[in-house]
């Protein structure tokens, strides 16, 4: 692909850049000539390094952002890959689009990398990277800066030995003394106008000629009117023959003043971009002030709901405090109560103990009714065999406490209290598991009494582990149903014997720790057991894999020794490499297979 007109134009207001120079530099004082290299405006221009690499420009490419890079960085970048349908390019000819609608139409592959500097998505042409158009402003100002820095490595362009001495504005061709010597030599070149590098008319022409890329041996003189682009002698006497064309000099007027009318409509929209962003940074200034009033007012709110708080937490002390003493003085008359009647049945089992043992029958008969009377009046005392009151005291952070000082506050004291010997487990799923399938069941919380507890609140550890391999240990996930229950699931990836813990408080529940039964569960593989999609599709650029792979000339699939390729057989629909094992690809809802498109990631 030829390049565009537009580092043509490009390129000639290079030219005319450095000739304003040169005219400049013949009217400045003596002395003032070998200051070229501080003109403004050959510094606003000397871009000479890749945004990639950091380097001076090799082989600089132009993408459609007019952004410029090296070659090489460019093919680094890894593509987007999108299935399109190409049709004939506009400059082709009637009878090509009549043999296009007449042959079957094929998909063909189109490349779309992200610029680096802009990131936007730009389509590559059908050579790839190598069609891009070359930045030749780029290529002469590398070699400029080359030249001004007295940087080896800028040799001759007819022997490529020896560095560059002079310039032949005829040939347009730099070099070295000793060709310099030979050109003068030379007939046909005598007359040549050579001058040195240090001339400043070397550095305005520094520029090489553009050769043809069809015939290398032929300069772009010509421009193709209907093909819109730069030809050489020999395409108009081959492909381009009957088409309208002229030398460039006599064209490059028309079009570019038809880019002249194109820039000056285009940089209005600069002005109102630049409107736009004052407006946005206006904008950004308000927002800044207005996040400032904000951040004061959150200040102010953190402050006022700290005191409620630390009212409440005041609150709910004083609370635990008059609590305590209550249980406290409750279990005091109770211990006394207690103890007096034990002391009461020590006395009268003790006495008769002694009347049986040491009393005469007489004596046995004379007291027995007095004896008889006082054990059974203890035997029909009314006591209770546990505490009258427990510790069954927690704190309840979500619970809600009514407001202090206008903020909404939580936290409560509760005194019913959960007893983890008491909590169940329910649910079918409790012994019953399958791999890759998620366990449900439910912990039914319960008091000291057994009663079913009506709020949550409680702490809930689950742990599940596999019995025979240490590291396989399960992401548990408990969900608080605020009314004494809690739902734990979990998802077994391995089969195989799993030891399930459930504590409430640091304690276990009834029957935990228990033992669980994960079942294997075949899934059979959608795809086939292949080599690579290359070779088991036919060659078909549109056939894909699983494991990720890719060819390079559009080939969505993978190959031997390309990029992604696992390097053995393995299965296409979820790339796992042993014939006989488990499908681990699944068809998302909405989708299918071959949908799916690689992408970079951002």
């Amino acid at each position: 692909m030829s390049p565009p007109l537009t580092s043509y134009f490009v390129g000639t207001l290079w030219k005319n850049l450095w000739e304003m120079s040169e005219r400049e530099a013949d009217q400045a004082p003596q002395g003032a000539g070998m200051q070229l290299s501080s003109h403004p405006a050959l510094g606003g221009l000397g871009r000479t390094r890749c945004p990639m690499c950091m380097e001076l420009f090799k082989d600089p490419r132009i993408l459609p952002c007019l952004h410029t890079f090296c070659t090489t960085c460019l093919k680094q970048l890894e593509p987007f890959s999108v299935l399109v349908l190409r049709p004939p390019d506009p400059g082709k000819t009637s009878e090509d689009a009549r043999l296009w609608d007449k042959q079957p139409q094929q998909l063909e592959p189109q490349l779309s990398i992200l610029c680096p500097v802009c990131d936007t998505e730009v389509d590559l042409p059908p050579g790839g990277v190598k069609a891009l158009t070359m930045d030749h402003l780029a290529i002469n100002e590398v070699l400029l800066q080359n030249l001004q820095e007295d940087t080896p490595g800028v040799v001759c362009d007819l022997c490529s030995d020896r560095e560059v001495e002079s310039r032949c504005l005829t040939c347009k061709v730099n070099l070295c003394q000793f060709c310099s010597q030979a050109h003068r030599r030379q007939k046909k070149t005598a007359s040549h106008s050579v001058v040195p590098m240090r001339d400043p008319k070397g550095y305005s022409q520094i520029g090489r000629p553009i050769m043809c890329s069809i015939h290398p041996a032929e300069e772009l003189s010509l421009f193709c009117e209907q093909c819109d682009q730069p030809v050489c002698q020999d395409c108009v006497v081959g492909e381009h023959r009957e088409h309208t064309y002229d030398l460039i000099s006599n064209v490059i007027h028309k079009h570019g003043n038809s880019m002249q009318e194109l820039l000056h409509s285009t940089q209005p929209h600069m002005d109102t971009l630049e409107r736009a962003l004052a407006q946005i940074e206006g904008v950004g200034s308000a927002l800044r002030s207005r996040m400032d009033a904000l951040s004061a007012d959150v200040q102010e709110f953190r402050e006022g709901y700290i005191t409620a708080i630390r009212e409440h937490c005041d609150q709910l002390l004083k609370q635990l405090e008059d609590l305590q003493i209550q249980k406290e003085n409750s279990l005091h008359l109770q211990k006394l109560q207690v103890e007096q009647l034990l002391a009461d049945l020590r006395t009268g089992v003790e006495f008769t103990e002694r009347l049986l043992s040491n009393g005469s029958d007489l004596e046995i008969l004379i007291t027995k009714g007095v004896v008889a009377s006082r054990l059974k009046k203890l035997k029909k005392a009314d006591y209770s065999v546990g505490p009258g009151v427990d510790d069954g005291i927690c704190f309840s952070p979500q619970e809600k406490a009514g407001q202090y000082g206008g903020y909404e506050v939580f936290g409560a004291i509760l005194t019913k209290g959960v007893d983890p010997s008491k909590c169940l487990l329910q649910g079918e799923d409790i012994h019953k598991a399958w791999e890759k399938q998620q366990v449900t069941f439910t912990l039914l919380c319960r008091d000291i009494l057994g009663k079913h507890m009506d709020r949550g609140g409680e702490h809930i550890r689950v742990s599940v582990g596999h019995k025979n391999k240490k590291d396989c240990v399960l992401k548990t996930m408990v969900q608080d149903n605020s009314n004494g229950t809690y739902t734990i699931s979990f998802v077994p990836e391995e089969p195989g014997p799993y030891t399930v813990c459930v504590c409430v408080r640091g304690q276990h529940v009834q029957g935990s720790p228990y033992k669980m039964i994960v079942r294997r569960k075949f899934r059979q593989h959608q795809g086939i057991f292949h080599c690579c999609s290359f070779c088991s599709s036919g060659g078909q650029k549109s056939a894909r894999c699983a494991c990720g792979g890719t060819m390079a000339g559009g080939y969505q699939g993978c190959g031997h020794g390309h990029k992604g390729h696992p390097g053995c057989h393995h299965w296409s629909c979820c790339g796992a490499t042993k014939e006989k094992s488990d499908c681990s690809w699944r068809v998302e809802a909405g989708s299918s297979q071959r949908s799916l498109v690689r992408t970079v990631a951002l």
